[in-house]
């Protein structure tokens, strides 16, 4: 079933009626309008914050076919099955097919019947398959996950690379380059490798209200993680962990306490990997426990919970990691448990980084992740002004928030350590400030000369770890950057003038100090009250009635549950209780080919549901 489009249907009309959608999420629409004229764009866009929609609906509007770029056979298997449940002609190409499937959609692409075409970059990138792409009609090139595409981004690959001459070879076509994780360096090198100097930009908030952040100190991982899953009922969630030992003996005990719980990580073999994430998207495993390796072709939208048993090594992993939580927009939990040993042996993994760009890189970034994991303020603002977005307000949904550090005035201490900063020219990183400050007499601040700046000593009364603290929270709240690309230095910023001047004072967390105090969870909500928060009352056995057919419907169509229809639809049916076609395309997430594939059937479940019970036959005497 392929939706067909009137020729002057608006973008509008495209969203509602394939898609299922009332109205466009910040910046989507200047997006698709520019693509359509024919422009280059880059997208910064969060997990869940509807990035493919931009270039699926575009593609649309223009003629010929899209040509998707995605670094993972699952995440194409994904897409594809999505945008062919809302009658979208899509088909994927890669090393999965069998040798008749690849040729029945060459065939669909040559012949105009393919909406969107997903390709790997290899594959992309081969002769033969570029002197093919020149005999096609081409709407748009969208190349997915772009930071790929940077030395300094987390998740570098050399094949990516190569796109670079796509914009040289189809020059009159469209480029789009999306990413969910790019701090400002990783942005600057997907514009210069992927030749979109000319490109219009968007940068959406990285801010992803509904998730939950939450650091504990690690003691007894195993108990505080199984505390936090009785927290979660029979929500689905991933755990991840550095190794591939530790993957495989977390599975193994929650399965053994009757969890519906397995391992993943590449060690495994692939037709075991494909059965665990394909059971997951499936809800017949509650848990995924997993290596970095799972995740990036997973488009579950109803994933309720993360958990980082292990610290990660930078913060674009653990933002893309706990982005898989929620893209539903409904609320979800990200747990990082952090102890000090993490930050040991993740030191010890950088150290053997040959490369001594990539080091530096690598150290920069695990810093910073250690720094949020040690934050006394906001997570929310320490996870976006990492990105170079800052948030006014602390978000009032991490535990920092929930469970709020003592305060202190820290008006001169700043003063100290901003004047500091400014004396020693914004040319060295925190440790060197911090020794100034505290008056050290070492061998190279002499020779520097550091030792005769007015600033050596003045912060003696403080110790090292409350001043590392101090600088952290002023990088934090956007008095201070680390400049990654210039060995991690110290610099000003526009906001530590008026406080510099004496024209502002500034109110930071009080340093808790490692062994004198422990940081507290913040007070878990039941499952049932979690619930409320979804539903209203009375809707939840309608609520899960609905999810057992749209099980059924799954199951019997061989595709995940969600690609049925999301929670959040679920959520509104058991809500509003449509009792017709026409209000069923009321619903968010319904669109004409959803109508008719399943419209029917939950209306029916909706009136059986609602009906009241039958009377009981009047007993004979």
């Amino acid at each position: 079933m392929s939706v067909e489009l009137p020729a002057n249907a608006s973008l509008d009309d495209t969203l509602r009626r394939v898609f299922g959608l009332h109205e466009f999420r910040p910046h989507q629409r200047e997006i698709i309008e520019n693509l359509i004229a024919g422009r280059d764009v880059f997208v910064l866009m969060p997990t869940g914050g509807g990035k493919s929609l931009c270039f699926q609906l575009a593609a649309l509007h223009r003629p010929g076919t899209a040509i998707v770029v995605s670094p993972l056979i699952a995440l194409m298997k994904d897409q594809v099955d999505g945008l062919s449940a809302t009658g979208v002609r899509a088909a994927c190409y890669n090393s999965s097919l069998e040798a008749a499937e690849a040729r029945r959609v060459l065939a669909r692409l040559h012949a105009g019947e393919l909406d969107l075409l997903y390709v790997a970059p290899e594959r992309l990138m081969s002769p033969d398959f570029l002197e093919r792409l020149a005999g096609i009609d081409i709407a748009l090139i969208a190349v997915d996950e772009a930071h790929c595409v940077s030395q300094w981004g987390h998740d570098f690959r050399p094949e990516y690379a190569a796109l670079g001459g796509l914009r040289k070879r189809f020059p009159g076509v469209p480029l789009i380059a999306l990413t969910a994780t790019a701090d400002p360096q990783t942005r600057q090198d997907i514009v210069r490798v992927l030749r979109l100097e000319g490109a219009v930009q968007h940068v959406t908030s990285f801010d992803r209200p509904n998730i939950r952040y939450t650091v504990l100190e690690k003691h007894q991982p195993a108990g505080q993680l199984q505390r936090f899953l009785a927290t979660q009922g029979e929500e689905s969630g991933i755990v991840y962990a550095l190794s591939r030992k530790r993957v495989e003996e977390i599975a193994a005990t929650l399965a053994a306490r009757g969890l519906r719980a397995a391992a993943y990580h590449a060690g495994l073999p692939a037709t075991v990997r494909d059965e665990v994430q394909e059971r997951f998207l499936r809800d017949e495993l509650q848990v995924v426990v997993a290596t970095v390796a799972f995740g990036m072709g997973i488009d579950k939208p109803d994933v309720r919970f993360v958990v980082h048993h292990d610290l990660p090594r930078h913060i674009e992993g653990y933002y893309q990691e706990t982005g898989r939580a929620g893209r539903d927009g409904l609320p979800a939990e990200a747990l990082l448990l952090f102890g000090a040993q993490d930050v040991v042996l993740a030191r010890q993994l950088v150290e053997q980084t040959t490369d001594a760009d990539q080091r530096r890189i690598e150290s920069h970034k695990l810093a910073a992740m250690v720094a949020f994991a040690e934050s006394l303020t906001c997570r929310r603002q320490v996870l976006l002004g990492y990105f170079g977005e800052h948030l006014a307000e602390p978000c009032g949904n991490c535990d920092v928030c929930l469970d709020p550090p003592e305060r202190m005035d820290a008006t001169e201490a700043a003063r100290k350590a901003l004047s500091c900063v400014y004396r020693v020219g914004s040319r060295f990183g925190i440790r060197h400030v911090v020794d100034v400050l505290r008056g050290a007499d070492t061998g190279r601040i002499r020779q520097l000369g550091h030792d005769r700046l007015s600033t050596w000593g003045i912060g003696a009364d403080l110790g090292e770890a409350e001043w590392i603290s101090i600088i952290r929270q002023l990088i934090h709240r956007g008095f201070l950057v680390q400049d990654i690309a210039d060995y991690s230095v110290l610099k000003l910023t526009e906001a530590a003038r008026p406080l510099l001047r004496g024209e502002t004072t500034l109110e930071l967390a009080r340093p808790r100090l490692r062994g004198n105090a422990q940081a507290k969870a913040p007070a878990k909500t039941s499952r049932g009250e979690k619930a409320a928060i979804e539903l209203g009352p009375g809707d939840r056995p309608l609520f899960e009635a609905l999810r057992i057919l749209r099980r059924r419907l799954a199951q019997e169509q061989g595709v995940p549950p969600y690609v049925v229809f999301g929670d959040v639809t679920l959520v509104e049916l058991s809500h509003q209780r449509p009792a017709n076609e026409a209000e069923l395309l009321s619903i968010t997430g319904i669109g004409q080919a959803r109508l008719e594939r399943y419209g029917a059937a939950f209306l029916a479940a909706i009136r059986e549901h609602d009906a009241p019970p039958a009377a009981s036959p009047a007993a004979t005497p």
